[in-house]
């Protein structure tokens, strides 16, 4: 079979902007991560054996010239040196760990140093997804050409209902073909409405350079997760703003603020980390009852709500996105990032509802212990983690 991830930049923005910031703030970090398919799928037999060689692939791959320079280009945030670091950087697939167990279900295992292992989860969930339609024959049901005429419908349905929107479908998309094909019919669409919406780019680099397109992209609730282990998760969106105005002084001002919940993010999210983010992204909740807890912070702090972007990713499609720009169009910038609705979308195929999430980390490998973590979002069913250690989290966080 045939590799399917040729280039390390064929990844999401955030994971190198994360990564570079975890090397500035704590890069004797380590983690542990685990593998979780939400409908608990039985997988073709000897899947695990073909997604383990899949992933020694990738320790080929290296930051080309051409990548370097487009980052650089497009990028100016990310400093020199982590492009240097990256140059240099080769997978280690050794921190990886897969099984497949006598039903059929897949365990996947990720530790090592937080700096390394951040660089691979969304390239091993893009090789799963596809690798199971390959597998399991799905992928014969993909008609291409019918993908690219529904892609072109719903970039001009956004556009003439003024969204700004961008793709973030790579984690779970039908292959990596798919994922071009939207990306240069998003492209084509913008260029032929002409507005009054616009599609922003895409948060996979390597499309994005293919494409010459901005990439799209500030961190994960990875990054919250962490700090959460190693400091406790009531200052720990704190702290994380914290880290990325040390590393970025400003730019990539989009914080994620879900994942212990509004309450607690509220609470430390001061009107100077307020004046100084551009805005939020909203990934779980009620979107429009999140705006409006959004727009009455700000607020509250004296800041013109209407002057600052809301992001909108959770579970969106292009009706949902249409609906939610009518109601936030007059109270923020309203952007929208969308995902398996844009590259994992075909007629009788099911998209994978599979994630890899952090479940522990310690400060520095001399500790002879790691600290579980959780993630806590406002969609109560989508709570990742040990039970007993998100029962203790909602404890500490006064969620109960």
């Amino acid at each position: 079979m045939n590799r399917i991830i040729n280039h390390i930049t064929d990844d999401d923005l955030y994971k190198f902007t994360m990564g570079c910031a975890v090397i500035d703030n704590y890069p004797r970090a380590q983690v542990k991560y685990e593998f979780t398919d939400r409908s608990d799928r039985v997988y073709p037999a000897g899947f695990a054996d073909e997604l383990r060689r899949q992933i020694d692939e990738l320790s080929s791959l290296s930051l080309t010239d051409d990548e370097h320079d487009f980052f650089r280009r497009r990028c100016p945030y990310i400093p020199d040196w982590y492009l240097t670091y990256l140059k240099g950087f080769r997978y280690d697939s050794h921190r990886v760990k897969v099984e497949q167990d006598c039903d059929g279900h897949l365990h996947i295992h990720i530790e090592g140093p937080w700096s390394e292992t951040i660089l691979l989860e969304v390239k091993i969930l893009a090789i799963v997804s596809e690798l199971y339609f390959i597998m399991t024959g799905e992928r014969r049901k993909m008609d291409l050409a019918d993908f690219t005429r529904r892609s072109y419908d719903k970039g001009q349905r956004l556009i003439e209902a003024g969204c700004y929107f961008s793709d973030f479908g790579t984690r779970r998309r039908a292959s990596f073909e798919a994922q071009d094909l939207l990306v240069a019919t998003m492209k084509e669409v913008a260029s032929a409405v002409g507005g009054p919406g616009h599609f922003t780019g895409t948060s996979n680099v390597y499309l994005a350079m293919k494409y010459d397109l901005t990439p799209i992209g500030t961190m994960a609730h990875e990054l919250v997760c962490a700090i959460a282990a190693m400091f406790g998760p009531q200052m720990a969106n704190h702290l994380a703003m914290q880290a990325w105005s040390t590393t970025f002084r400003g730019a990539l001002g989009t914080f994620l603020y879900d994942t212990y919940g509004w309450n607690i993010f509220s609470m430390n999210f001061s009107e100077d980390y307020a004046n100084m983010f551009k805005g939020l992204r909203v990934d779980s909740g009620d979107n429009l009852e999140q705006l409006d807890l959004i727009t009455a912070k700000y607020r509250s702090l004296g800041i013109d709500p209407s002057t600052k972007q809301v992001v909108f990713s959770n579970a969106l499609d292009v009706d949902r996105a249409i609906e939610i720009q009518k109601h936030a169009s007059s109270r923020c910038i309203p952007s929208f990032g969308i995902g398996t609705h844009f590259t994992c979308d075909f007629p009788d195929v099911k998209p994978l509802n599979i994630v890899i999430k952090l479940l522990a980390a310690k400060i520095t490998e001399k500790w002879d212990f790691y600290n579980d973590t959780c993630k806590l979002s406002e969609d109560h069913g989508k709570y990742t983690g040990d039970p007993d250690v998100v029962k203790r989290f909602r404890e500490i966080l006064h969620l109960d």
